[in-house]
Order: structure tokens, then C-alpha cells, then sequence
């Protein structure tokens, strides 16, 4: 059998990957030289309000090597296989870590791959290599899988402000000057793994509607679009957004995720996100 290894950043609830089987690890906040696993240790909204109280911003780090030996050995002796599914190397350092911990096995039954993404995509990737797997694929096409999948990922996010992605070097100083002095609204993405401006708009019903378009001509008449959404402490705009997707795409209802603190901490309070999949050629 093929066990998935996850981690926080792909944000499903931790409930959900412990009922379904997938392995897990935390990312890491540090306020004021105190460390706190993002799982269990520290809720968003615990985070939240340390955020606003605190004068300096948080730390983050992947989690440490030491966190995947036991699992990798745990389901090597019972004569399982692991698939780690990590989020872009650009934003953290997981992959790495994850590496590390492998390297000191020396099996090919040991297998990660780095995604180039992040949150609602990493979570829907996590999924359907879970699914995968559950159906007796074998390893080699199973990460072929992933990876194809991977590679259609399009992740797009609103943020009232680029200070987070600029103190926590996720973004150009020259694109944080623009958003602030022009008073221009970002729409971002993913290219690569890194954190880009797409497209730069006057005003955020600009924005929202930039955004809900770049949705619907991906996913419309598209059944692997797994389309998800994700906010932080934005309810009002991510109903904005959500009600007029439902309405164009004529879906019931779109998976909402929770942004994790890790992701928090360099996106900021306010973030809303959409991950969703082009169709596969």
C-alpha cells in the first residue's frame, strides 16, 4: 500500500487527513523566540490575535527532518510505501526537509515530489493521490499522476496588502511600492512556485471581477477543475467572490478551506484564494 505524506500548507483540516490516513506534518510559527506547531498547538484564531498584539512579524520554518524519520519508518516496517506531496521549494522549505529524512533510508520506496503550489491545490493534489492510491495504483504511475496533475495547477489570491508577502521575501520590494503608492490592487498568482503579480487593477470590484473571469474560463465545462476557495478573516469578500462563481458556473457550492497560520503569516489577514486546475491535454 502507498501512504500519502502531507503537510499544513495544503490546507485540509487536520481531522480530515487523520480520518482519511494521511500522514502529516506541521509547519512551524515562532512569536518572540517561542515556537508553536500550526496544528495542533496554535488555532488560526489564537494566531489571529497574537498576530495583532505582536510588534514584530512571526517566523516560519518547515518542519524539521526529525518530523518525517518516524513516519517513513513506520510505513516502511509494515511493508507500506510513502508518497510525499510537498508544497513549491520557493515558499518553503519542506521539500527539502522531507529529502533530508528520506535520504537517510535509501529505499526507493520512498518517493516526493515538489508541487509548485500551495494551499487549496496542494490540498485537492494530497486528495486525489490519496484516491489514487487507494485503488492499488502503482508508485511509478501514481507519481505520474500527480505530477500531471501539478502541473495544471492555477492558484490566484487577493490581499488587502503586499507588507506581509514583502517582510516575509515572497515578493519583489518594487511590486510592494507599486501596489502602495499607485493605490493599485494586485491580483497574484503562482508562476513557477514563486509569487507573482498577474494582472494589477484600479479598484477591488476590478479585482474581484479579474478574478471570478480567470475562474470561469478555467473552470466551465471542466469536471477536473477542483475548483476550492480559501480566506483569512474575509468573509465578506470571499462571499462576493464565491456567490458570483456559483452563480456562473452553476455550482451548489464551492469547498471552502481555511488558510493555515504558516500561510497567514506571509499573505497577511484578508487573503482570499482560489485553486483550480486547467483541463488536461
Amino acid at each position: 500500500m502507498i501512504k500519502i505524506i502531507a503537510d499544513t500548507t495544503c490546507c485540509l483540516p487536520v481531522q480530515k487527513m487523520q480520518k482519511l490516513g494521511i500522514e502529516f506534518v506541521p509547519q512551524i510559527i515562532t512569536f518572540d523566540k517561542i515556537s508553536y506547531r500550526d496544528d495542533y498547538e496554535l488555532s488560526i484564531e489564537e494566531f489571529l490575535e497574537k498576530l495583532r498584539n505582536s510588534k514584530n512579524l512571526p517566523g516560519t520554518a518547515a518542519p524539521p527532518p526529525a518530523m518525517y524519520t518516524p513516519i517513513y519508518r513506520r510505513i516502511l516496517e509494515n511493508g507500506d510505501s510513502a508518497l510525499v506531496i510537498t508544497p513549491s521549494s520557493k515558499v518553503s522549505g519542506t521539500f527539502r526537509s522531507a529529502t533530508i529524512a528520506a535520504d537517510e533510508f535509501k529505499t526507493d520506496r520512498i518517493q516526493i515530489i515538489e508541487t509548485n503550489t500551495i494551499a487549496g491545490n496542494l490540498g485537492s493534489i494530497v486528495l486525489k493521490a490519496r484516491e489514487w492510491a487507494e485503488q492499488g495504483m502503482e508508485m511509478e504511475l501514481l507519481c505520474e499522476h500527480v505530477r500531471d496533475l501539478a502541473a495544471r495547477e492555477r492558484t490566484f489570491f487577493l490581499v488587502p496588502t503586499l507588507e506581509y508577502l514583502h517582510k516575509g521575501g515572497r515578493i519583489g520590494g518594487a511590486a510592494k511600492l507599486i501596489g502602495t503608492l499607485l493605490q493599485i490592487v494586485p491580483i497574484l498568482t503562482l508562476k513557477d512556485g514563486q509569487v507573482e503579480v498577474y494582472e494589477k487593477v484600479r479598484s477591488m470590484k476590478q479585482a474581484i471581477n479579474v478574478l471570478v473571469e480567470l475562474n470561469v474560463n478555467i473552470c466551465e465545462n471542466n469536471p477536473e477543475a477542483y475548483l476550492t476557495m480559501g480566506h483569512c478573516d474575509s468573509q465578506e469578500l470571499f462571499d462576493r467572490i464565491s456567490n458570483q462563481l456559483r452563480d456562473r458556473l452553476g455550482h451548489a457550492e464551492i469547498p471552502s478551506l481555511s488558510a493555515p497560520p504558516a500561510i497567514i503569516v506571509h499573505a497577511g489577514p484578508g487573503l482570499v484564494v482560489t485553486s483550480c486546475f486547467t483541463k488536461p491535454e
